[in-house]
C-alpha cells in the first residue's frame, strides 16, 4: 500500500492535510504474527478466552501494531527525500479484529535552522467511525 505522492519541501504548507494511508481490516492472524514478530505474546492479544476473562469481547490489537502502522505511513511520506526524526506516539481507544485504521496527517510547522530543512507533522490513526486510536507527531528533515 505504497501512497501516491513523496513529500517535496517547497510544496508544502502549515495546515495542509497531507495524503492518508487506509490499512486493510485488522485479522486475527496478523495479530497472531505481530505477536512473532515482537515477541509480546499476552493471550490478550491471541487468545478470545483469555482477553474474554480480563472482560473483553475478545482479542485486542497490540498497540505497538498501531504504532506501526503510522510509522510505515511516515516512511512512505519521507520517501527517499526526507529523514525521520523523533517520532512519538500516544494510544488511544482499543483497536480489535476487523477494524481499519486510517493513518493522517497534518503539517504543524514548515522552517529551515541553520541551512537546513524541516517539517513537523501531527499524526492520527482512527477507525472509520471517526474514533481515534493513535496520536502522535514527527519531525522529517528534508535533504
Amino acid at each position: 500500500m505504497m501512497l501516491k505522492t513523496e513529500l517535496n519541501f517547497d510544496s508544502l504548507i502549515e495546515g495542509q492535510e497531507l495524503e492518508s494511508l487506509n490499512k486493510p481490516p485488522i485479522s486475527k492472524v496478523q495479530l497472531v504474527k505481530y505477536a512473532g514478530a515482537s515477541g509480546d505474546f499476552n493471550p490478550l492479544h491471541t487468545d478470545d478466552a483469555s482477553a474474554q476473562k480480563v472482560g473483553m469481547d475478545g482479542v485486542i490489537a497490540h498497540g505497538m501494531l498501531i504504532m506501526g502502522f503510522l510509522g510505515q505511513y511516515v516512511t512512505e511520506l519521507a520517501g527517499d527525500r526526507a529523514e525521520t526524526r523523533n517520532f512519538r506516539m500516544r494510544f488511544g481507544a482499543i483497536t480489535k479484529p476487523g477494524d481499519e485504521i486510517t493513518c493522517s496527517s497534518t503539517v504543524e510547522k514548515r522552517y529551515e535552522e541553520a541551512g537546513e530543512k524541516f517539517v513537523s507533522l501531527a499524526l492520527e490513526a482512527k477507525k472509520p467511525t471517526g474514533e481515534v486510536v493513535g496520536t502522535g507527531t514527527v519531525l522529517l528533515r528534508f535533504q
